[in-house]
């Protein structure tokens, strides 16, 4: 795998995400974020994506965490930034080498059947205005995160709603788009419930 190249699927992402930290230290979100592309929006988001999708999600706060981390990128997206920026006390953020290496195991599980999944079409979603479009869809993922703590492991479903986005901007898989939208419209529901 050449390091240059950004990823261009989920295996390939998972393989950097493999590196991160050292041996028995805790993995903190700025090793996560070092292994993986930082010039890539699909891949930034991927990342706190698939940590909620996977079992971490069930870790207290962390939900509401990465649901910070996706709203700075995605405001910095939607104002145009190339290099994104997050304050040090978010990328000091860690999880335990164990639960990380289960997570990654996890993921790894999944990445073969979901990377069959994923082509390139529908690729208007995935650039220009539809990436400031993607990023409004992004805040509003986030902003389901932190009321869906109160359903023990609803937060899954809005981490695979990010994944699903992350997935599709860094594979170019407009289709992927549409299918994070579902998402987006169950969350919502989800969260109606908890009011009404």
């Amino acid at each position: 795998m050449n390091p240059e190249q950004p990823p261009q699927n989920l295996e390939s992402l998972l393989q950097r995400l493999d590196q991160a930290g050292e041996a028995d230290q805790p993995v903190t979100i700025e090793c996560m974020l070092q292994a993986t592309d930082e010039r890539s929006f699909g891949a930034l988001l991927l990342v706190p994506g698939l940590l909620v999708l996977s079992p971490l999600s069930g870790i207290p706060g962390l939900p509401s965490v990465f649901a910070v981390m996706v709203s700075l990128i995605a405001v910095q997206l939607l104002i145009g930034r190339k290099h994104f920026w997050l304050p040090k006390w978010l990328l000091r953020r860690s999880a335990s080498r164990s639960k990380y290496d289960k997570a990654m195991a996890f993921l790894h599980r999944i990445s073969g059947f979901v990377d069959r999944l994923l082509k390139r079409r529908l690729t208007f979603l995935t650039n220009g205005l539809a990436n400031r479009l993607n990023a409004v869809l992004c805040l509003a993922i986030a902003a389901t995160m932190p009321p869906l703590e109160l359903i023990p492991f609803g937060n899954s479903t809005a981490g695979a709603a990010l994944s699903v986005l992350g997935l599709g901007m860094m594979a170019r898989d407009g289709a992927m788009i549409v299918a994070a939208l579902l998402f987006f419209f169950g969350l919502a529901y989800m969260v109606s419930r908890l009011w009404f």
